[in-house]
């Protein structure tokens, strides 16, 4: 086994993780009082899990999304430069 990313004693690992677990609990499985099924929920957390990786927005992100950020980072514009 591989140490992950943090450090013997440190949270910074499993902060993330708790965030995301979290905000899916709360925005997804909690919002739902009863689920028909297994594979409902299956297919609903594949929205949610798409959603959250292209179309939120992100506050770190100066509110854009994860796909629009890395969309601009793989294909920066670039700008003529100002004539004199």
């Amino acid at each position: 086994m591989k140490a992950s990313v943090g450090t013997v004693g440190d949270s910074y690992d499993n902060a993330l993780a708790e965030t995301v677990n979290g905000l899916y609990k709360a925005e997804l499985i909690y919002s739902k009082r009863i689920w028909e099924s297994v594979s409902e929920v299956e297919l609903a957390t594949m929205d949610w899990v798409h959603w959250w990786n292209t179309a939120r927005l992100h506050e770190a992100l100066d509110y854009r999304t994860p796909a629009a950020v890395e969309t601009s980072y793989t294909h920066p514009t670039t700008t003529a430069p100002a004539t004199v």
